[in-house]
C-alpha cells in the first residue's frame, strides 16, 4: 500500500503558507499582520518588525508600534515607508510609531485581490508539484502492482482536489473582506 501522509504534510505547509501570505494581503482594516514582512535594520542587522517592537491595532484604522528599545524608531518608520506595496506613511512621536491606514479606494481594493489571486495560483502550482512528484514516486516503485499505483494516484488527486479547494475557499473569503465597504 502506498501511504500518502508525506504529500498530505506537504500539501499542508503549501496551504499554511498560502494563509499566511493572505495575513498580510491589506484589507480595509488595520491589522498588525500586515506588517509582518517588515524587515528593520537595527543592531547591524535587518531583523522582522515583530523582534525590535510590539505591533497592535489600536482601532481599525490605525495601527500603533511600540519599539522594545526607541533608538530603533526612526529605522522602523524608514523600514514601513520604504515598502511601496503597502503604501503608509507612519509618524513617530520619539516614543510610538503611529500608522494611520487609508481607506481603500475601489480601484485599489480590485488591485491588492489582483495580487492575492497571483498568491493563489502560486499555491496551486506548488500543490501540483507535490502531485507530480508523488506520481513519480509511484511509477518509480516496482513493488507496487498496478491496481495499488491507480488507488494510490486517486487518493493524490483527492488530496490535491481537496487543498485546491480550501485555498480556493479562503481566497473568495478574503476577496470578499477586501472588496466588502
Amino acid at each position: 500500500m502506498f501511504d500518502t501522509s508525506k504529500e498530505r504534510k506537504a500539501m499542508e505547509e503549501v496551504a499554511a503558507r498560502f494563509n499566511d501570505e493572505m495575513k498580510k494581503v491589506r484589507t480595509g482594516r488595520a491589522h498588525p499582520d500586515m506588517l509582518s514582512s517588515i524587515k528593520v535594520e537595527a543592531y547591524g542587522q535587518f531583523m522582522p518588525l515583530n523582534q525590535v517592537a510590539n505591533v497592535t491595532a489600536a482601532d481599525a484604522t490605525l495601527l500603533v508600534i511600540t519599539p522594545f528599545d526607541p533608538s530603533t524608531i526612526q529605522a522602523i518608520a524608514s523600514a514601513i515607508r520604504a515598502d511601496q506595496a503597502l503604501g503608509l506613511n507612519p509618524a513617530d512621536d520619539g516614543r510610538v510609531v503611529r500608522v494611520p491606514i487609508p481607506a481603500l479606494t475601489e480601484e485599489r481594493r480590485k488591485e491588492i485581490v489582483k495580487n492575492a489571486s497571483a498568491k493563489v495560483e502560486q499555491a496551486k502550482v506548488a500543490l501540483r508539484n507535490v502531485r507530480e512528484d508523488a506520481r513519480k514516486g509511484l511509477k518509480a516503485a516496482e513493488d507496487l502492482s498496478e491496481d495499488v499505483k491507480k488507488r494510490a494516484e486517486k487518493e493524490i488527486d483527492d488530496l490535491t482536489k481537496e487543498f485546491t479547494d480550501k485555498i480556493d475557499a479562503a481566497f473568495k473569503s478574503k476577496s470578499e473582506e477586501i472588496m466588502k465597504l
